[in-house]
């Protein structure tokens, strides 16, 4: 329901949400309030300093993503100080520190800063599989759905996708009969790798379910690796210390990332980096890997800079990440009161919303008019066809970052009052 102010009357154009729904008895409950409240109910505007443009000066807040996140200016001050070299050659010195500096938090010999997320997974991968061996992976996995197939196409190897029993996380009574221990008279790949995605789509599986797949995995010669693009997420919301230092935080980190012999990080998310993340292994692992990162193009040369950031990022800006959770819980809680339903429980900094009852034609029209309030919200990889996320399609999905404070989460909800 879009509404826009003429003088002081409110003219009200039907975004085909049916009055019926829990949206149209909202609706509703927002026309018995008009009596009651300002004749302009639209709030103030915030500062655009904090919630800060993501694509073009307009928008003053994107809730599609945590990786529209721009660099703060301490970060940008530490990128100017960074020390810099050729990082081929092994050279770079911040670089260097920002490996170490992972690898040991993570309880690892030795770490590889990579441009992204997609090329630590496949590196992994490549170095974990050959043909005729396999991964066995969530269905739901960004090393099986996101990256483009990489895995059969740089590993020559294949993927045993699995639907979590549970609808929340592979337990091992799931992995366990999909297991292929065998060719089976050379007609199958065996299973030489478990990847686990910690946390996925937000929500945060329990160390003690990873505890035994990892104890199971080993007991069958099987290795281990975690997609952990937002592990940092995980250890925010796996902390009970007030406050919850940098210390703390790694420790929490830690006593997952032991569970598997290779673990991905992404800087670029949460974190708020502009770029890169950081693998980590043993060191004969990362040695490998570094060989395939220059086969596929991603030798840095000067990317101090980069690393730079990665360092302030981790040193100063996950442990204010618990705002960010925080912010989701306040943006979910009002969203319910808006009419919406949520989809899953709120563990971390995602938010999901079931809008299948509103339909897209409404959606389209309620994500426009959130738009041109400065506000983007739905997808970004939402067009025309394209259906995001598998399973979790028909569900809209908000994360709350560094540039999304709790007053912006304040406006979008009043603005939606006046959009929906």
């Amino acid at each position: 329901m879009l509404r826009s102010l003429v003088g002081s009357e409110m003219c009200i154009r039907d975004s085909g949400v049916p009055e019926h729904t829990m949206l149209g008895r909202a609706r509703q409950e927002w026309r018995r309030c008009l009596s009651t409240r300002s004749p302009n109910p639209r709030p103030s505007p915030i500062s655009p300093q904090r919630c800060l443009s993501t694509s073009s000066p307009n928008h003053l807040c994107d809730l599609r993503s945590d990786t529209v996140t721009r660099p703060s200016s301490g970060m940008m001050k530490a990128m100017v100080k960074a020390q810099v070299g050729d990082d081929v050659n092994g050279e770079d010195p911040s670089v260097n520190r920002l490996e170490s500096m992972v690898a040991e938090m993570l309880g690892k010999e030795a770490g590889l800063f990579v441009p992204s997320g997609t090329m630590a997974n496949q590196l992994a991968m490549r170095v974990h599989l050959r043909p005729l061996r396999e991964v066995v992976c969530d269905a739901r996995a960004h090393i099986h759905v996101w990256e483009n197939g990489a895995i059969h196409a740089l590993a020559g190897a294949g993927v045993n996708a699995v639907e979590p029993a549970n609808g929340r996380f592979l337990e091992w009574s799931a992995i366990e009969p999909r297991l292929k221990l065998s060719s089976c008279h050379y007609h199958t790949p065996t299973t030489s790798v478990i990847s686990l995605e910690n946390t996925l789509n937000g929500a945060c599986q329990p160390l003690e379910q990873i505890q035994e797949i990892s104890a199971r995995a080993d007991a069958h010669g099987i290795q281990m690796h975690l997609d952990g693009a937002r592990l940092w997420n995980l250890a925010v919301a796996d902390c009970d210390a007030t406050p919850c230092t940098v210390d703390n935080l790694a420790d929490r980190a830690a006593s997952y990332a032991q569970q598997f012999a290779s673990v991905s990080v992404c800087l670029s998310k949460g974190l708020g980096a502009p770029i890169g993340s950081v693998l980590v292994a043993n060191k004969e692992f990362i040695q490998e890997a570094r060989h395939y990162r220059k086969m596929l193009g991603g030798g840095w040369r000067q990317a101090g800079m980069l690393a730079g950031a990665g360092m302030y990022a981790i040193n100063h800006q996950w442990a204010r990440m618990r705002q960010d959770h925080q912010n989701a819980v306040m943006l979910a809680d009002g969203l319910v009161k808006l009419g919406f339903v949520l989809a899953v429980p709120v563990e971390t900094s995602m938010v999901w919303v079931n809008t299948a009852s509103i339909g897209d034609q409404a959606m389209a029209t309620i994500t426009a008019g959130l738009a041109a309030e400065g506000f983007h919200i739905n997808s970004a990889y939402t067009e025309g066809s394209l259906k995001p996320f598998g399973s979790m399609y028909g569900n809209l999905r908000f994360v709350t970052h560094l540039d999304t404070p709790a007053e912006s989460i304040q406006r979008f909800l009043d603005l939606s009052l006046i959009h929906i």
